[in-house]
């Protein structure tokens, strides 16, 4: 590693990231997303049965109502659970009268149960919610800019822009690939994972702008950045680790319904860390108009 240029294998890492994008990409366009109903609008339940249910005698007495393909989830963080007294059921925007018959037929055939939450969420409520996140994200990166600008400089801002588009792209294509549900949770996810990617990345520009004060002639602007990547490498490996026994202990025991926030989590803490090492000081130097080894 002492001899290893991650700079001026640059061609790598970009081919290894191109090669993931378009296959991400590829994804959303061709498979779109599984969008919850947060976005999309629709009904959901919260019940706790006083005897645990099955999901097939759920969905027996939602087919009932033509309501068969509803999303049925029963409580519990381990997967191989197959009854439970809690049970997450979502389906369609339905009327309160219709929910009423629902309510009732499920306690003829499933016995009593208390309503924790019954909520109903409009198609039109979903779109200001994806517009909503989508100015979240964009203004984070304003913001960033700004920030940044003033702190370094314009160039160091866009380059951390680019690793960051990278790592919620990379987050936006495993959810797509694996049709995981996207809820509101997910914006707080991506939000998180941004506000993550960023400090890694600033900690190894703030590396790079100390050596350019002490900046050798004999030293090569992509030795510099090596070293200076190589210099913070340790602090950068050390918090990551810390972080993601955090957010796996998260994903497999926190529960089915922050489940798809941990696993954005995982997903954009190992791709930010990976823009911030590999791409992120290449991209600074391309900026600078300089090529790899000079």
């Amino acid at each position: 590693m002492k001899n290893f240029s991650i700079v001026k294998n640059w061609k790598v890492f970009f081919a290894i990231t191109f090669v993931f994008l378009m296959i991400g990409y590829g994804s959303m366009i061709f498979r779109g997303f599984n969008l919850g109903i947060d976005f999309t609008g629709g009904s959901f339940m919260d019940l706790k049965f006083e005897k645990p249910a099955q999901v097939a005698q759920v969905r027996e007495v939602m087919s009932r109502h033509d309501l068969g393909a509803a999303v049925i989830q029963l409580e519990g963080s381990d997967s191989t659970v197959t009854s439970s007294q809690g049970v997450l059921i979502r389906t369609p925007v339905i009327a309160d009268k219709e929910r009423t018959r629902i309510m009732s037929d499920m306690e003829q055939s499933l016995g009593k149960f208390e309503i924790r939450r019954v909520e109903n969420v409009g198609a039109t409520i979903g779109r200001e919610l994806i517009m909503q996140a989508a100015i979240a994200i964009f203004l984070s990166w304003v913001l960033m800019i700004l920030y940044i600008t003033m702190r370094f400089q314009l160039n160091f801002a866009l380059a951390a822009i680019f690793a960051l588009m990278i790592d919620v792209s990379v987050t936006l294509s495993w959810f797509s690939l694996l049709q995981l549900e996207i809820d509101s949770t997910f914006v707080a996810a991506l939000l998180t994972v941004v506000g993550y990617s960023v400090n890694g990345t600033i900690v190894i520009f703030d590396r790079i702008r100390e050596n350019m004060r002490v900046h050798r002639r004999s030293e090569t602007v992509t030795d510099m950045i090596d070293n200076s990547i190589k210099s913070t490498l340790t602090r950068t490996v050390y918090t990551t680790l810390t972080t993601l026994f955090a957010i796996v202990a998260i994903f497999l025991f926190g529960g089915e319904s922050i489940h798809n926030f941990s696993f954005a989590m995982l997903v954009g803490c190992c791709s930010g860390t990976y823009t911030s090492i590999l791409l992120a000081g290449t991209f600074w130097l391309f900026l600078q108009h300089k090529k790899a080894g000079e």
